[in-house]
């Protein structure tokens, strides 16, 4: 997941650069959401693995 939240900030970043706005802002949207949903899903990993230990 973290991987494809890369992805879409590269996309940003490029149609940034290349003068497309919407398209960079909806990617930009798009990684953000999946890099907090990655924090999110780490974070409950982390405490899953504290608690079988």
């Amino acid at each position: 997941m973290l991987g494809w939240a890369v992805t879409f900030l590269v996309i940003a970043i490029i149609a940034g650069v290349l003068g497309f706005g919407g398209i960079a802002g909806t990617s930009a949207g798009i990684a953000q959401i999946l890099f907090f949903i990655f924090l999110v899903l780490f974070v409950i990993s982390l405490f899953r693995g504290a608690l079988r230990r």
